[in-house]
């Protein structure tokens, strides 16, 4: 990830989440394998290492599943969620009571591998339209349950966010439409209702819905499933809108954005971002992502 400011998770929401992961794993009795195999008094090191090449999100997840369970281990993480990393390259370092160490391994793992995984794929996605001013950006399609530290691995891939949730903007789509009775009333009736700091933001499927949608002013128009020629025609209707130059057009930002969706993937998304969309969703980045693989190498000391 570029830039000296990376997202930061909440320290509660970490420990809830590791929490209940830990609730899930240990049950009733615990962790009764490594309670009938190692000894209480024996200790461990132990290393976390990437094994292919990715971007790494979620060492604080990690981090807490060992603190969670036994305070006296220590955790060192040897690089930072959003890096870059390699094969064979550790990520982090624990070193404590073994029995601790083994037990918290899974949970540590699964968050790191997870997350680790989409911030990986959403880089993918980012290098493949670096060269355009286009933003890839994430959906509300999401594992239940993991939206806030998920979206945060998007970021740390290189991606952008779009709203968390039903509460924090504003997207009309075809079925709001269909049921409020056209594009500009439903955006009418959406500025009413909101505060000013709520975007709103309406799908349209066709060219002639977004002239509709233009002229009642939402904050951006999602143009769904259109293929790159109509992607083009968009821009160049809404750059006309606004009384803009070819050159200026990119550099106004208080212009309606345009976000392009539908149909995308690693082979199709270099194509939307050069017609001059302005972001690019997707659910692949979150709900496609395979896991990064990364292992825990014990060695007792």
């Amino acid at each position: 990830m570029t830039g000296s400011l990376r997202p930061e998770l909440s320290p509660l929401m970490v420990d809830d989440l590791v929490r209940a992961a830990l609730i899930e794993d240990l049950g009733r009795a615990g962790d009764i394998t490594t309670y009938a195999t190692i000894g209480p008094e024996k200790r461990a090191l132990a290393a976390m290492n990437s094994r292919e090449h990715g971007v790494v999100a979620g060492l604080p997840l990690a981090r807490a599943a060992f603190r969670l369970l036994d305070p006296a281990l220590r955790f060192e993480a040897l690089v930072a969620d959003g890096d870059r990393v390699v094969p064979g390259q550790p990520l982090a370092r624990v070193e404590g009571p073994a029995r601790a160490v083994l037990s918290a391994e899974r949970v540590a793992l699964n968050f790191l591998m997870h997350l680790s995984g989409v911030a990986s794929y959403t880089a993918r996605f980012a290098d493949e339209i670096a060269h355009t001013s286009a933003r890839v950006t994430c959906t509300r399609k999401t594992l239940p349950g993991l939206r806030s530290v998920e979206k945060y691995a998007v970021r740390l891939g290189g991606g952008s966010n779009h709203r968390y949730g039903l509460d924090d903007a504003i997207l009309i789509k075809d079925n709001h439409i269909a049921v409020s009775g056209g594009v500009a009333s439903a955006i009418l009736a959406a500025r009413a209702y909101a505060g000013h700091l709520v975007k709103v933001e309406v799908e349209v499927d066709g060219l002639e819905q977004m002239r509709e949608a233009l002229a009642a002013r939402p904050d951006a128009i999602l143009l769904d499933n259109m293929t790159p020629d109509m992607l083009r025609e968009a821009v160049e209707i809404n750059r006309k809108h606004h009384g803009l130059s070819v050159e200026a057009y990119a550099e106004i930002p208080a212009r309606i954005a345009l976000e392009a969706s539908g149909n995308v993937n690693l082979q199709t998304i270099k194509a939307i971002a050069e017609t001059g969309v302005d972001y690019i969703s997707t659910s692949k980045i979150t709900m496609a992502a395979p896991t990064l693989d990364i292992g825990l190498d014990i060695e007792l000391e």
